[in-house]
């Protein structure tokens, strides 16, 4: 009888033992005070390195875009293609801009925004291609006046279009041309100052051929400083002539003066011919406005 006690004692005592090991195992209760949530995940879209939209529509209807670059609060606009197939090399070098910031945007200082509208004038454009959109100079229609192609669809000469001292006629290089019935009755001239009020740049340049120089803008009220600082920052970089007034013909209505009568330094970047681009040249001419314009006391 004494072994089998002993043999039950031991057997019960195993059953203890494996129960408190059991209990000890289990784990202890979560009260609700101790779930914590898992943090929520919210999904951000990376910021767009360039916005493109159509400002306006020409004479035909075909789109005026506008390219924009950074987010910085002092705006730069560039503008190509005024006269058109004329100057069909304005816009093409307007494009490589347009390529260079899409494919560099770490070039454009924080403080700045850079604006482009690579063809202000597509119908004339139209004339010489044959095509819209983007083209190259192998797209040039052989046998075409190209002179004519300086007009929008209406026979206009936009850069005789704007506010500042607008006729209805006006001169080219001695010849008298059309510069429509009123200041912005073209609406590619209104699709550039709309969107000059809308943005508010601090510095317009414009791409023009054939003169080899930069020139400044005046209105009734002579040509604003900054002006003058623009210009010759662009020239001195790109080696170009820099001309503060120009004085080989009378101009009226012109884009740069009607961006000097509201207070916006403008100038106009005349390539060395209508085929050349000077790429390299004007790449310096706009890193030096950049670099200018990055300088704090000249951010909004």
């Amino acid at each position: 009888m004494g072994g089998k006690n002993i043999v039950l004692a031991i057997i019960v005592a195993s059953i203890v033992v494996l129960a408190a090991l059991l209990l000890l195992a289990q784990p202890e209760p979560v009260t609700e005070t101790e779930l914590v949530p898992e943090p929520e995940v919210v999904l951000t879209e990376p910021e767009p390195l360039y916005t493109q939209r159509v400002i306006g529509t020409s004479v035909q209807g075909r789109d005026i875009e506008a390219y924009q670059f950074g987010t910085g609060e002092t705006d730069l606009l560039f503008v190509g293609g005024m006269h058109g197939g004329y100057e069909w090399n304005s816009v093409v070098l307007a494009y490589e801009f347009v390529d260079r910031f899409m494919e560099r945007p770490e070039l454009i200082p924080e403080n700045i925004t850079v604006h482009i509208i690579p063809n202000l004038n597509p119908d004339a454009v139209a004339l010489i291609t044959g095509k819209d959109g983007r083209f190259t100079q192998a797209d040039i229609l052989p046998n075409v006046d190209q002179t004519s192609a300086r007009f929008n669809a209406n026979g206009v000469d936009l850069n005789r279009n704007f506010d500042c001292k607008w006729q209805s006629t006006s001169s080219w290089r001695g010849k008298t041309v059309s510069a429509g019935t009123a200041a912005f009755s073209e609406p590619e001239a209104v699709a550039l100052g709309s969107y000059v009020q809308e943005q508010q740049p601090q510095m317009v340049a414009f791409w023009h051929a054939q003169a080899n120089n930069v020139y400044a803008s005046e209105c009734e009220n002579g040509v604003l400083p900054e002006t003058l600082e623009v210009m010759q920052t662009y020239a001195d970089a790109a080696g170009y002539g820099a001309v503060p007034s120009f004085d080989a013909y009378p101009i009226t209505g012109d884009a740069e003066g009607w961006l000097a009568s509201i207070g916006i330094p403008a100038v106009t970047v005349e390539l060395a011919s209508h085929e050349s681009l000077d790429l390299e040249q004007n790449i310096a001419g706009v890193d030096a406005l950049l670099s200018k314009y990055s300088a704090p006391e000249l951010a909004r």
